[in-house]
């Protein structure tokens, strides 16, 4: 392990405070992980309405403060929350520091529409640096995720280089999904109250009418990371770089792809408690038991002799789901396979599942919207877990398919040609079924070839021991950000 550091991690989700997505979940494990390996650790994020109203019990850190931004005085002060099971060991919690600026975050949504959306993340950013200027707490890195925290290693590097509490610091950007980039008018940076820094956005963008928050990020922090090594590469090209590939391109040096780590204290069926039956490795007969539930609980025809495909997911057009409509039918016609589906989203694909369940009452199963229990259950319960994606920076669930024993079949793109790896029927090596083309065809063989290799057994057995074995446990995967801090670090002493 690395010497302890004083890290500070801002992020717009933390879990279980606030959640929309994979973002919350790694900023909590990443920085519990980091607490509990004897660093010292601060988390910051919005006080939003809906932990306000959670009865989350906060204490106050420091006294209230006002920010200037454009003009605009907004009143803000710290709050202290433990982070669940976070104790390190001398027993002491993980706090997380809670922005509370009730005339940015009281409001129903993480994120809005509303016309101040930009200031609400410039007052998020500067609330950051104020709390650590009150606290005479100077960073040796700060890790700024997404475009909401765009703003800071810009503010950081160009702004406060007056404030020697900074001097030392240096600021890693990571990418979660380059698909949400905050991009505003231009006029924009007059209400941030950065037109004194106007020149250190890129000023092509500007001449054009609008103002990007994660291109900032990118042009102004020292390095910056992304969520797998695959996906990395991939947001260089035209084809995934949402417009961004020559920017990402000229710090091809500075950028690195980690993949996130899982939470096995939450995604482990030998422990898991929002399953009927637990198992583990040496031991598969509780899945079945989760199987026969899972079906039960969808009212779906019981035994089948073929797989039961899983699907939990936020139903966009990242996700594929535009492949399925050609091919779900014919299999589940042809064969007794059944279907068990949670998410929403886009109005067509719900729409789409909603009209397969109706007809198919007895095979397929529909939950729209999101259920943690049911995802545990799916996890569970499902035999292969779909993930066609057409583009996925990391992606979780199939890692926590791999733990549950339920095989992924994914589309080799990102974090998933990254953490699945493409049984070999000769060699009986691998870990799920992967496909390369965006096509239909593509998915229709792959899934053909699972349902051959189904058939036989032995080698399913060996597919899920082989699957279950594989560990992304933060614990594996803290050790590369410890190792990239350093690099940061040394290359700035070097």
């Amino acid at each position: 392990m690395t010497a302890p550091l004083r890290i500070a991690i801002a992020a717009a989700e933390c879990a279980p405070f606030a959640k929309t997505g994979g973002l919350a979940d790694v900023t909590a494990a990443l920085g519990r992980a980091l607490w509990q390996r004897g660093h010292d650790v601060r988390v910051f994020l919005p006080y939003y309405r809906r932990i306000a109203e959670s009865g989350l019990a906060t204490e106050p850190n420091g006294e209230a403060f006002t920010l200037e931004i454009g003009g605009r005085e907004i009143r803000a002060r710290l709050l202290h929350a433990a982070l669940p099971n976070s104790k390190n060991a001398s027993g002491f919690p993980l706090l997380v520091d809670l922005i509370d600026a009730p005339e940015l975050f009281d409001r129903e949504e993480l994120y809005t529409e509303d016309p101040d959306e930009s200031v609400r993340w410039t007052g998020f950013c500067r609330a950051i640096i104020e709390a650590c200027q009150r606290q005479e707490w100077g960073p040796d890195i700060v890790h700024a995720n997404d475009w909401h925290t765009g703003l800071l290693p810009m503010l950081l590097r160009r702004a406060f280089t007056w404030d020697r509490l900074f001097e030392g610091t240096r600021t890693l950007f990571s990418i979660h999904n380059l698909g949400y980039q905050g991009v505003f008018p231009a006029d924009e940076v007059e209400r941030m109250g950065l037109g004194e820094v106007r020149g250190q956005f890129h000023q092509e963008r500007l001449s054009a009418g609008t103002v990007n928050l994660l291109e900032t990020g990118l042009i102004h922090s020292h390095w910056l990371s992304t969520v797998s090594e695959t996906y990395a590469r991939e947001i260089q090209t035209e084809e995934h770089g949402m417009g961004l590939e020559r920017v990402l391109a000229a710090r091809e040096d500075h950028l690195v792809g980690i993949v996130n780590g899982v939470d096995y204290d939450e995604w482990c069926p030998s422990i898991d408690p929002h399953i009927p039956v637990n198992y583990g490795p040496g031991d598969l007969s509780g899945k079945r038991a989760c199987r026969d539930r899972l079906l039960d609980e969808m009212n779906l025809a019981p035994d089948p002799t073929g797989p039961v495909f899983g699907i939990v997911s936020r139903m966009t057009g990242q996700k594929g789901f535009d492949l399925l409509p050609d091919i779900l039918p014919v299999f589940l016609q042809s064969d007794d396979v059944r279907l068990v589906v949670l998410g929403s989203g886009d109005p067509d694909s719900e729409r789409y599942f909603q009209w397969l369940r109706d007809s198919l009452p007895h095979k397929v199963g529909v939950y729209l919207g999101y259920k943690n229990d049911l995802a545990h259950r799916i996890e569970a319960g499902a035999d292969i877990f779909l993930m066609p994606s057409r583009y996925e920076p990391c992606g979780l669930n199939q890692m926590y398919s791999l733990r549950y024993g339920t095989v992924p079949l994914v589309r080799a793109t990102g974090g998933l040609a990254d953490t699945v790896e493409r049984w070999d029927p000769e060699r009986r090596e691998g870990t799920g079924f992967c496909f390369y083309e965006m096509t239909s065809e593509a998915l229709h063989d792959t899934m053909r070839h699972a349902l051959e290799v189904w058939k036989d057994r032995e080698a399913w057995s060996i597919l899920q021991a082989r699957g279950m074995a594989r560990d992304f446990s933060w614990d594996v995967q803290v050790q590369a950000y410890e190792d990239l801090y350093a690099a940061i670090l040394a290359e700035h002493l070097g």
